[in-house]
């Protein structure tokens, strides 16, 4: 049960469970507050989530790619 919480979070929440790692604030404590002010701001902070969310796919791509470079040729 717990693989399957921490793939649903670093998958569906990624960008929220990195967030709160790096600042060291609580996963859910993050979720609750993207939900708050999207509510307030009329879904604005979605876009911030998804360049986000974007950036976190190239680093990880990138990372991949330095480690062996014939991988996607």
């Amino acid at each position: 049960m717990n693989r399957l919480k921490t793939f649903i979070e670093w998958q569906a929440f990624g960008v929220c469970a990195a967030v709160g790692e790096k600042m060291g604030i609580a996963t859910s404590r993050i979720r609750m507050w993207f939900m708050y002010i999207s509510f307030l701001t009329l879904g604005s902070p979605i876009i911030v989530y998804m360049v986000l969310a974007f950036w976190m796919n190239i680093k990880r791509y990138m990372l991949a790619a330095r480690r062996n470079p014939l991988r996607y040729l």
